[in-house]
């Protein structure tokens, strides 16, 4: 892996594969017990990242989108199902580097066992020069010791020569909220048939019968000679009637059409986190 991170750089980033697919997040971070650097981060994957693949953590990089690993989402998704209980066996990380086909990584104990020897050859370096520098004050008559740096010195004398104990990495779950479709009915667009009364108001005409009558002056605008007699005359009377008749005509169009409506909804759920509780037996011996 480029450079050295700390476990708590890693935390909620995101895990990106060669091709640039999102793998998930990381939810935990583990070690190597040899140079106690990370060697594994678990992703979450999953709906609402319910499960946990292991993915390791060797050519990785970080950039601002987040780790950039050297193995395919596809190989994460396939990789042995193992319980992140806090700690990897050796057993179980050699089957993981065997899924991924990566070389077993060679630890290197005698390292520590160097660093440990060379911070302590500096320590005592650099208690001999504090020593020599107070006999120096001493003897060219400077004065007595500020006592604030003698507790100083004191005080970082006592952090160099204690032991460091094994580092302990505090989790907690992070509630990861997503949406997801889903089907909630079906709607119908149907037509039926309704009979209704109308009235509508027509014009009509008819024919009447009307008498006219015109005096005859001149004797000579008569037709002949006249006679008496009986003479009948038909007419034929006329009239209009309303006469129905019906088409089918378009009035309305009407279709289907969908909108999405966004509302927000609040949603809970338990989360567990891990906390440090300090217990010295030593102080309750006292007591």
């Amino acid at each position: 892996m480029a450079g050295t991170l700390q476990p708590q750089q890693l935390m909620d980033s995101a895990v990106v594969d060669p091709d640039g697919n999102k793998i998930g997040k990381v939810g935990n971070v583990y070690l190597a017990d040899a140079t106690r650097e990370p060697e594994w981060i678990t992703v979450k994957t999953g709906l609402f990242g319910s499960k946990e693949s292991f993915v390791p953590l060797s050519g990785a990089n970080v950039d601002n989108d987040g780790i950039h690993v050297n193995v395919a989402k596809d190989q994460v998704s396939e990789a042995p199902r193992i319980d992140a209980d806090g700690h990897l066996s050796s057993t179980e990380s050699a089957e993981l580097y065997r899924h991924y086909g990566l070389p077993m990584p060679r630890s290197a104990p005698d390292a520590n066992a160097g660093r440990d020897k060379m911070d302590t050859t500096t320590r005592r370096g650099k208690q001999d020069m504090a020593a020599g520098r107070d006999k120096m004050d001493t003897a060219t008559g400077r004065g007595t010791q500020d006592p604030a740096m003698a507790r100083d010195r004191h005080r970082t004398a006592d952090a160099n020569s204690g032991t460091r104990g094994e580092e302990m990495i505090r989790s907690e779950e992070r509630l990861n909220v997503g949406t997801e479709q889903v089907e909630t009915g079906h709607v119908r667009l149907r037509k039926y048939v309704v009979t209704e009364e109308q009235q509508v108001t027509v014009p009509v005409s008819h024919e009447e019968v009307r008498l006219e009558r015109e005096p005859i002056t001149d004797a000579r605008g008569g037709t002949g000679r006249a006679e008496l007699g009986e003479q009948e005359q038909d007419v034929v009377l006329h009239t209009e009637k309303p006469v129905i008749s019906k088409e089918t005509v378009p009035v309305e169009r009407a279709r289907l059409n969908t909108e999405t409506v966004t509302e927000e909804q609040t949603v809970k759920g338990e989360v567990r986190k891990e906390q440090f509780d300090l217990q010295d037996d030593a102080k309750k011996r006292k007591h």
